[in-house]
């Protein structure tokens, strides 16, 4: 049995279709997961939505399951990043920097958009997924269980950790959000994030996606990182008249 898991588009078409052509290039999945952040900060929101939403909807969810990310609800909600106060000048001028590049972004990719689409993400917040595979209980979430923006990261504590897990039963956990992959086993649990498709921190300009095989009781994990057109994609933002696209680009780069 495997389980493909896929998280954080983030409207990058290129390097999502660079993931489903590696998945296929690899024999496929029996099931696969998306977790979310689906259609903000990159070039082609409504594609990315499009194409996910053709892929869940092929056979009724059977094979293809997808949950909703921090950023699609802010895309519903008309919420944005939240951030501590500013403890000097230096530190709110920061701060509206990120709200004036955020703000715009998220507003311009609700405007691509249609009310289907909208509807589409609606359905998708909050939501966690949950399957046994030949004894393995797994679950997946966005950031953490019960909340999409917390960040579980390679060096939160142990013991943090296992709290952030506590109310959940299972032996593997899946999640995104952070944009870096990650593989760690916490004794009763091992939890692993499948990195960025569409705007990795750890390996920029690849497109990260996970593996999962389970067999005779045990679990296999491939974090799996497929190059794509960094470039294209950041000439793609001034192409469609995207709001913020140095802004973008620099997050894209990680420089």
């Amino acid at each position: 049995m495997r389980l493909a898991v896929l998280s954080d588009i983030h409207g990058n078409l290129l390097a999502l279709e660079t993931v489903l052509a590696d998945l296929a290039a690899v024999g496929g999945a029996d099931l696969t997961w998306c977790l979310g952040d689906l259609a903000a900060f990159g070039p082609r929101p409504a594609e990315c939505i499009g194409r996910i939403k053709t892929l869940a909807e092929a056979d009724e969810g059977k094979t293809f399951k997808v949950i909703g990310g921090n950023t699609d609800r802010y895309m519903v909600t008309g919420e944005r990043f939240p951030v501590p106060p500013a403890a000097d000048e230096t530190t709110l001028k920061q701060h509206i920097e990120l709200w004036k590049a955020s703000g715009s972004s998220l507003n311009w990719a609700v405007e691509q958009i249609s009310f289907e689409d909208y509807e589409f993400l609606k359905k998708l917040i909050g939501r966690e997924l949950s399957h046994s595979f030949d004894g393995c209980h797994v679950i997946g979430y966005h950031a953490v269980p019960g909340n999409d923006e917390t960040f579980l990261l390679p060096d939160t504590p142990d013991e943090e950790a296992r709290d952030l897990l506590l109310d959940r039963e299972g032996h593997l956990a899946i999640g995104g959000h952070t944009h870096r992959q990650m593989n760690r086993d916490l004794g009763n649990w091992r939890v692993v994030n499948v990195g960025s498709v569409g705007a990795s921190i750890d390996r920029p300009g690849y497109a990260q996606w996970g593996l999962f095989t389970f067999e005779n009781g045990q679990v296999t994990v491939e974090l799996r990182n497929a190059a794509y057109d960094l470039e294209a994609v950041i000439a793609d933002l001034h192409a469609v008249g995207y709001p913020a696209p140095d802004w973008t680009a620099s997050r894209l780069r990680q420089r």
